[in-house]
């Protein structure tokens, strides 16, 4: 019986080193998750039962147990590496075969697919033709290399403050090139269906005052300097060029009137076609372009203004005793992009960044979770699949319910705790000498009776 118990401790012993030596192995490993060694003692038993003063008869291995608690996150120059703060794995495909992990080493692969470094695809939620994030819709994530197509500038919202105390310019007419002719001016950058940039420029010229008080201000628009309707040169031999829509430079007006507390009250145009809602319209810009003479000529540059043409809000716009000030301006266009760079936010959102200054979504990760992490059967490469006794996964964004974040730029370590494994590796040598010494004397018991005489 002895020979038996010591036999049973020995293997115990070599176990444990074995999951103790395997820790120490992975103690580099990101997203490894350490393991336990649990024994359980054994009894003899018959049909009746283990008797009144029961025999131990040694003891067996019970269960390996993963420790699931957090490793530490150690951040990395690669943006597409992701640890999780908190609860849960991430979802890989080989193939269509789905299991899990806490490595977060993802890059891509030639096609732009999302992968880790055995070259499986990470799962999330995709998004569809249009670049609509498709909640729900699971699959392989990708990053879209190709350039971003251009934007035509559809809207334009400005704030703006024009000086009270100003008066009406004594040098008239209204001369671009002149700027006693005018107030005070503004540009802003707006984009053709083609992205290319125009700049729009606006200059303020205070009414002069006929029935005090007198809050009223045109507005002048040129874009690149042209009348936006008929920008084309015109020239005729012999003539310096002009335009046609008659010579010198002929802007789109706009008159702003305003209350005595200094708000915007109405605007009226005959360029511009004033909306129900106090936004002015744009629907006549033709975007042209310049030739490489001296003086260029200008033409229309193939392109044309937004489908839904350029609607420009300045209902915020205010008539105070303090200089003239944009405080805020913005419009919807852009030029064409090239891939910039990739970031990826706490829930797992994952976004491009272009040249053009745009950003583009290109999915989001979702983290899965089970009842019962314990049950997870792990295959290796840092990977478990689900098991019967783990039960179903549950798949959210990373942030919600219990679920961990994501950090990107970063990796989870190893949560293995060297100096406690060294003390392990100790007492399972020390076992594992006990209980052959527990053969040794048994052993010596036995020859003594062999002797016997």
């Amino acid at each position: 019986m002895a020979f038996n118990i010591g036999l049973s401790g020995l293997r115990a012993a070599t176990k444990d080193l074995n999951v103790t030596g395997n820790n120490i192995a992975n103690a580099g490993t990101a997203g490894f998750k350490q393991s336990r060694a649990e024994f359980a003692d054994v009894y003899a038993a018959s049909m009746l039962g283990t008797g009144k003063n029961p025999q131990g008869s040694g003891v067996l291995l019970g269960d390996v147990a993963q420790l699931f608690n957090q490793g530490n996150i150690n951040y990395t120059q690669n943006a597409l590496d992701m640890a999780i703060n908190g609860n849960g794995f991430f979802q890989v495909s080989n193939n269509g075969a789905l299991s899990y992990t806490r490595a977060g080493y993802f890059g891509t692969d030639r096609d732009g697919f999302i992968v880790d470094n055995f070259g499986y695809n990470l799962q999330g939620y995709t998004v569809d033709a249009n670049d609509n994030l498709q909640t729900g819709v699971i699959g392989n994530l990708r990053i879209q290399t190709a350039s971003q197509e251009p934007k035509a500038t559809s809207t334009m919202t400005q704030t703006f403050n024009l000086n009270s105390t100003n008066v009406a310019p004594t040098t008239t007419p209204f001369n671009p090139a002149d700027p006693t002719t005018y107030n005070s001016s503004t540009s802003t950058n707006i984009y053709d269906t083609q992205g290319n940039a125009h700049v729009l420029t606006q200059y303020f010229v205070r009414n002069p005052q006929t029935t005090p008080p007198n809050n009223s201000w045109t507005m002048h628009v040129l874009i690149d300097g042209r009348n936006p309707e008929n920008p084309e040169t015109i020239v005729t031999p012999g003539t310096p060029p002009t335009y046609d829509n008659g010579p010198g430079t002929v802007p789109f007006t706009a008159t702003l009137n305003f209350s005595e507390s200094g708000q915007l009250l109405s605007t009226a145009s005959t360029d511009f076609t004033i909306n129900t809602d106090g936004t002015m319209l744009l629907n006549n810009w033709s975007p042209a372009a310049p030739d490489k003479s001296t003086p260029p000529i200008w033409s229309e540059n193939g392109a044309v203004q937004s489908p839904e043409f350029l609607t420009m809000d300045f209902r915020r716009a205010t008539q105070f005793a303090s200089a003239f000030a944009v405080t805020s301006v913005s419009q919807n266009g852009y030029t064409t992009g090239e891939l910039a760079g990739l970031e990826v936010d706490d829930t797992g959102m994952i976004f491009a960044r272009y040249t053009n200054g745009q950003s583009k979504v290109q999915g989001q990760v979702i983290l899965a979770n089970f009842a019962n992490i314990q049950g997870l059967t792990p295959i290796g490469k840092t990977q478990w699949v689900q098991s019967f006794e783990s039960g179903e996964p549950v798949r959210n964004p990373p942030g919600s319910g219990t679920l961990g974040v994501v950090q990107a730029g970063a990796l989870e370590d190893s949560n293995v705790e060297l100096s406690d494994q060294l003390v392990n590796l100790i007492v399972a040598q020390r076992n594992y000498q006990a209980n052959a010494k527990t053969i040794e004397t048994e052993s010596a018991i036995t020859q003594t009776i062999i002797n016997l005489r």
